[in-house]
């Protein structure tokens, strides 16, 4: 068996061209088309490249996104200060913050931000409001990643209702907003994490197997199911030469990638798992595309003015 491959940047290319007409409706109705400000705190690599994509798929589209930058010496309350002039602006209809931010900032500091954004324009769903709307299962932003899963999961049409889900990694961003989704969606789900016992085992139940914990090929063949579906949400950079050679073949192209560059993009799953899986999402290319079209989603969604929070 070699599993189906879940094309995430084949689908949120889709996605977007969908979106094109609303980011028009938009722009027609309000004489300007949807707005998003995106906040970036330091000069963290992957921040960088998350960002970068993130105004490339925006501008694809016709959606304003404009890049706010605070040095890495700025404080909490510079930060505080800034989300304030855009939940101000009447050309922002959306905010993102992008994480992390600088861990002099504290620990409760990416919370402190995310709760200041106005639920209105909080695209990301981290707010407190918004987190506690899904838990209630009423009309909120849900955080894009999960929302991502959910709808390659639709578009592929993959089975949710009655479906048992595992989700392995707990965090606000994915682990706890995508059970709450999925548990909505009538999947019966168990989220393991670092202190789950016989976690291979538990995993092995899974129709549905999501990643995320930020461990590259941690997820083997031992943790699938025959036939189960996999989301692989982890995106690691490994330069670790002993870790690729022992994940990947001499003759694989990702150990010729590595080669040349000396470093590789890895997801939480082996590439074992494609033998044993019924579908799978790539890394790069799957869940990570899909973030993106649902946080443009979400912008319009927001200058649209139907999901403002009663």
């Amino acid at each position: 068996m070699t599993a189906r491959i879940l094309d995430g940047a084949a689908l949120a290319k889709t996605i977007r061209m969908e979106l094109q007409p609303r980011v028009a409706s938009v722009a027609s109705r309000l004489g300007r088309p949807p707005g998003l400000g995106i906040v970036l705190v330091g000069d963290d690599p992957a921040s960088e490249v998350y960002v970068r994509n993130k105004l490339k798929a925006a501008a694809e589209i016709g959606l304003r996104a404009d890049l706010e930058r605070l040095p890495a010496t700025a404080t909490l309350d510079d930060t505080l200060a800034l989300v304030e002039r855009l939940n101000g602006s009447p050309v922002h209809d959306g905010i993102l913050v992008q994480s992390p931010l600088p861990a002099a900032m504290g620990p409760t500091a990416e919370q402190r931000v995310f709760d200041a954004i106005d639920p209105a324009k909080d695209v990301d769903g981290f707010s407190a409001e918004n987190v506690g709307r899904l838990v209630q299962k009423r009309r909120a932003f849900v955080a894009c990643t999960p929302q991502g899963i959910v709808e390659l999961l639709d578009r592929f049409q993959i089975p949710i209702a009655g479906a048992r889900a595992v989700i392995i990694g707990r965090s606000d961003i994915v682990g706890k907003p995508l059970a709450l989704l999925l548990l909505h969606r009538d999947a019966t789900v168990t989220i393991c994490h670092s202190k789950t016992r016989d976690l291979a085992s538990v995993a092995a139940s899974a129709d549905l197997l999501i990643a995320a914990i930020g461990r590259p090929a941690f997820v083997t063949a031992a943790f699938v199911r025959a036939g189960a579906t996999v989301i692989d949400v982890g995106v690691n950079s490994v330069s670790d030469s002993a870790l690729v050679q022992s994940v990947f073949g001499p003759d694989d192209p990702k150990r010729g990638q590595f080669e040349r560059r000396g470093s590789i993009l890895m997801g939480d799953v082996h590439p074992d798992v494609a033998q044993v899986a019924g579908a799978l999402t790539p890394v790069p290319g799957g869940v990570g595309p899909m973030t993106i079209a649902m946080l443009l989603a979400n912008t319009i969604h927001a200058a649209e003015g139907e999901w403002r929070l009663d």
